[in-house]
Formats: C-alpha cells, sequence, structure tokens
C-alpha cells in the first residue's frame, strides 16, 4: 500500500498593513513582498525624504498625513501634495537613482509606516503584476493632485483652500479630532499664520471646526465641503476613479 505525504501547508498570513497599496494585494504577491518591508513609527514633524538627497527608500503609510514640500530660496515652504494610507512616498525612486525634488514629511501621525529599500522596490516596480499596476495607478492620481493643487493656490482664496485641506485629511485620519499646529497649516497653504489664525477663527466661528492649542476636530463635515473650493471634489472623483 502506498504511504500518502502529509500535505504541507503554507503558515497562516499574518495581518496585512493598512497601506491600500499592499492591503489589496494577492496573497503570493504580499507573500513576496513581505520580506522587503519593515514597519517604523510615524512620528508627528519627522522628515521622511529630504529635498536634493538620494531617495534610499520608499514609505507606505498605515495612516495620518504627510506633505510632499517644496521650498524657496528665502526657506518659504508649501504643500504641493498629501499623502496618507492610499498611496506611498518617494515614489521617484522608481525612476532610476532620482534624487528627490521635494521635502516629505509627517504632519498628522497616526499609527506606524511600511519602509522598503529603493532597490526593491525598484526591483518590485520592473516585475508586472498587481503591484506594479497599484502603484502604477496612484501615480496617476497623485500627479492629477499634484496639478489642481497647484492651480488651486494660484487661483482660489486661502480660506476656501483650507477647507481643502482639512478635507483631505479629514479622508485620511478618519476620525474627527487629529493634531495640527498653526506652523503646518500655515506651510501647507503657502500663508502666513496670523492669517490661519483668521481663517480658522472664522470656520470655528460657523461652527465647522473647533481648533485649539494644535488640537483639529471636525465638527460639520458638509458645510466644510460647501466651503471648500472645487478642488476637493475634483481630486476626489478622480482617486474615486482609479480606487484609490
Amino acid at each position: 500500500m502506498p504511504i500518502r505525504r502529509a500535505s504541507v501547508r503554507p503558515p497562516p498570513e499574518g495581518p496585512r498593513p493598512k497601506n491600500k497599496l499592499i492591503a489589496c494585494l494577492p496573497a503570493d504577491d504580499f507573500a513576496r513582498l513581505q520580506p522587503y518591508l519593515k514597519t517604523i513609527p510615524f512620528k508627528r514633524k519627522e522628515v521622511i525624504h529630504r529635498r536634493n538627497e538620494p531617495i534610499r527608500h520608499v514609505v507606505f503609510p498605515n495612516g495620518g498625513v504627510a506633505s510632499v514640500t517644496t521650498a524657496m530660496k528665502n526657506g518659504a515652504m508649501v504643500e504641493i501634495a498629501t499623502v496618507g494610507d492610499e498611496g506611498l512616498l518617494g515614489i521617484e525612486a522608481f525612476f532610476g537613482d532620482a534624487i528627490m525634488p521635494s521635502e516629505t514629511m509627517v504632519q498628522v501621525p497616526d499609527t506606524d509606516a511600511e519602509v522598503m529599500t529603493a532597490d526593491a522596490f525598484k526591483q518590485e516596480m520592473n516585475r508586472p503584476g498587481p503591484f506594479q499596476a497599484c502603484v502604477l495607478r496612484y501615480w496617476q492620481g497623485f500627479q492629477s493632485l499634484i496639478m489642481q493643487s497647484t492651480a488651486c493656490m494660484a487661483l482660489h482664496p486661502v480660506q476656501e483652500r483650507c477647507c481643502r485641506w482639512l478635507l483631505m485629511a479629514h479622508d485620511r485620519v478618519r476620525q474627527d479630532e487629529f493634531q495640527l499646529s498653526h506652523e503646518f497649516l500655515a506651510m501647507m497653504l503657502g500663508s502666513t499664520r496670523p492669517t490661519v489664525t483668521v481663517v480658522a477663527g472664522t470656520l470655528q466661528k460657523a461652527g465647522l471646526i473647533h481648533y485649539r492649542r494644535g488640537q483639529m476636530k471636525i465638527l460639520d463635515r458638509k458645510s466644510l465641503e460647501d466651503a471648500s473650493c472645487e478642488c476637493y471634489a475634483t481630486v476626489k472623483a478622480q482617486y474615486d476613479r482609479l480606487r484609490l
């Protein structure tokens, strides 16, 4: 009588990271990617990539809000894109030995992030499959966000832009209250702290938000959407179309 060998089952898969680009992968693709991933804390004010430095790692946030910023010679900074668990930081690494054209930093901390070396990222991106498709789909949305943000900065009043940013942050943190300093909000809006104080005060008097000592609380999401410029809805529609 032939002896049957017991089938060897692979060990059960552990909990997936919350980053959507990784969480959506088929089991085999995630298993191949998992050894390259390292979980790190996502701390407020932490600089993920510095401008004009080589990109040595790619970061997949599991929550919170990170900002991609650009700086002028006088040190003034302004945000050009917002990234949360729908995307990644350092996607430029795909294009070779890239130098970071901007700076990325954590604005609203939440849980942690997954880190992959730039070399491992390029290796995976050169392999056709679900991971490559997810990242390229995100790249389309990210480019749309940058273009819309550029137009928004030039054409829309600071109060409308503030509402747009708060909505984007609210979408990513998925809770009504989060940390946000005057300094960061001014940088993200390309404005001054006194102007941000006036704008936040106006929104607070209208009952849309409560803002005190670096703590932001969204009180009326619907009215915040009504007070925002068209750019929030435009980018959200593009992200929804791309399933981001």
